[in-house]
Parts: structure tokens; C-alpha cells; sequence
């Protein structure tokens, strides 16, 4: 039987190139669509684990402009148009962000305008399928809205020099799920999220013994603390509450915060339901929202 309403995490880290976090990435599926919200790294071998062409994602929503978040925009894009089944799109590439996306992906069509023209020539790929379609946005509001599937766009603070930043609100049948981005404790998020099925958001830990440290401070000036999450989720009171974007950072001589450690922080603030992410976990969102762990499956050829 096939899920309606469903929201899996493809990326759950952080810049940290770990084998075991991708990325940020989260893909939306809502009846017969799919939507990835950002791209990191890794994104497109997640998407090959599930068994899901690259083809297959009808939209890319980009919340800001951290490369952390972007970098595997041109894998998606170039890799999905590439004539193998875990490619072969025929039709464009079509991206929804805040205002640069449209210099983004100017940019990458130039950077890679060589290797197009080369396998336009000898591959004799449908010229269709490169084609990048861009739609930016500089307010909250509705970004997309299509069978059912209405998705808003609203402002976070990533910090003062890091804009623009958005989150994204997906509503459909009767249900909600929504995705805080890269954000400090932000009214916005509260606002957006209240009521929701499920509310996804990032998060960073550190020990006591680091707090100290200059860059630590620069980092947590720009993320949202455990206790403060906490207070988000009790806000909100979303069915399940969600961690993405890892971020427990560490020292030679001071280890990370482990997931027990993250949780214990969050319960000072929060005694709702809640889950650390995992890459590949899915969230099927109906009455109830029921949790799955990822079992591998064949890719897609």
C-alpha cells in the first residue's frame, strides 16, 4: 500500500564530510510528488538507496546558501539528466528558492557548460532535461501549490550575515509537516509549526567544557540549543517532534555530546514526543505518524 504523506531524512549532519550523516537533505513525498529540500552532500546516493530515480524529483526547494546545503545541487542536476534508468529526465530541472537561486544555477550552467555541450553532442541526451527552470521568492508566502499540496515559504534567523534563510511549511489533506532550516529560537518556526503532524529541526550540542571557546561561541550564535528546541516543541506541539542537522561538536581532549546526552538536554524543556534523526529514516504521516528505519533496498538499475 502506498503512503500518502511521507518525509524522509536524506542528510541529517553538518559540513563534517561523516559517512554515517550526509549532507542536510529531506525529501517530501505527497501523493504521486516529490520534492527534495536542499541538497548536500550525498544526497543523490540516498535517493539511489531508496530506489528512487534522480529523475524522479519534481521540484528542488533551497533554504539558503550554505555550501553544506548546495553542494550536491549539480550532482542532482547533471547525474538525473545522464541516459541510465537512475537518470534519463526528459523534462527541466526545476528549482524553488530564496532570492540567488537564480545566480546559483546561472552559475552552475556556466561551470559546467563543457561537459552539456559534450554530451549533448555524443550522448545525444534530450536537451530538455538539462534545462534548469527557477523560481525565487523574498517573502513568506506560497511557494507551490499543486494536487493537494500547498507549500509555504517563511523566514528564520540563521544569524545576521546569513541571509536570506527559510523554512518550509508542507500542508496536504488535512495534515502538516514542517522543516525549520539552519535557524536560532525564531518566532517564525513557532508560528509556521504550531499544530503541525511533524516538525523537523536543526539543533546543536556542545559539552560545558567547550562553551568557553571563541569559536564554539561563533557556531552556537547561529543554531538553535537543545533546551531551546525544546521550548519550539513544547510551543508547537507537533504529533513528533524531529532532530535534523546534527551539530555536537568536539575537541581533541573534549568528546561530542552523545544522542542520550541530546535528548536529556531537550526533556529539561520538552516531555512530548520526539526522535533523533537518522540518514534514510521516514516519517509516514497519516492519523498517527509512524516512524520507519531504513532496509535497503535494490537501486534503481
Amino acid at each position: 500500500m502506498s503512503v500518502e504523506f511521507r518525509v524522509t531524512l536524506l542528510g541529517t549532519g553538518n559540513p563534517s564530510p561523516s559517512p554515517d550523516r550526509f549532507g542536510p537533505s529531506t525529501l517530501v513525498e505527497a501523493g504521486g510528488q516529490r520534492l527534495l529540500v536542499d541538497a548536500g552532500r550525498g544526497a543523490t546516493i540516498r535517493l539511489w538507496q531508496l530506489g528512487i530515480p534522480l529523475s524522479a524529483i519534481n521540484r528542488l526547494l533551497l533554504t539558503h546558501y550554505h555550501s553544506d546545503h548546495t553542494s550536491g545541487v549539480p550532482d542532482l542536476w547533471l547525474t538525473g539528466w545522464l541516459p541510465p534508468v537512475w537518470g534519463s529526465r526528459k523534462s527541466p530541472f526545476r528549482v524553488t528558492g530564496p532570492t540567488g537561486a537564480k545566480t546559483l544555477m546561472t552559475k552552475l550552467e556556466e561551470a559546467y557548460a563543457a561537459d552539456i555541450a559534450i554530451r549533448l553532442a555524443d550522448e545525444k541526451v534530450p536537451r530538455d532535461g538539462i534545462a534548469v527552470e527557477v523560481q525565487e521568492f523574498d517573502r513568506d508566502g506560497i511557494v507551490y501549490e499543486k494536487e493537494g499540496l500547498k507549500i509555504t515559504a517563511f523566514e528564520v534567523d540563521h544569524g545576521d550575515a546569513i541571509k536570506p534563510c527559510y523554512g518550509y511549511r508542507f500542508d496536504y489533506r488535512g495534515r502538516a509537516a514542517v522543516l525549520s532550516s539552519d535557524t536560532r529560537y525564531n518566532e517564525n518556526v513557532i508560528r509556521y509549526g504550531t499544530n503541525a503532524d511533524l516538525l523537523v529541526h536543526e539543533v546543536m550540542a556542545v559539552r560545558p567544557a567547550l562553551l568557553g571557546e571563541p569559536g564554539i561561541q561563533h557556531i552556537m550564535a547561529h543554531h538553535t540549543t537543545p533546551q531551546e528546541a525544546g521550548r519550539v516543541f513544547s510551543r508547537t506541539q507537533p504529533k513528533l517532534g524531529v532532530f535534523t542537522h546534527l551539530v555536537l561538536l568536539a575537541s581533541p581532549r573534549v568528546p561530542a555530546m552523545t544522542i542520550d546526552d541530546l535528548v536529556s538536554a531537550t526533556r529539561e524543556t520538552y516531555d512530548g514526543p520526539l526522535v533523533v534523526g537518522e540518514d534514510l529514516m521516514s516519517f509516514e504521516i497519516g492519523e498517527n505518524v509512524t516512524i520507519r528505519r531504513f532496509k535497503a533496498m535494490p537501486g534503481p538499475g
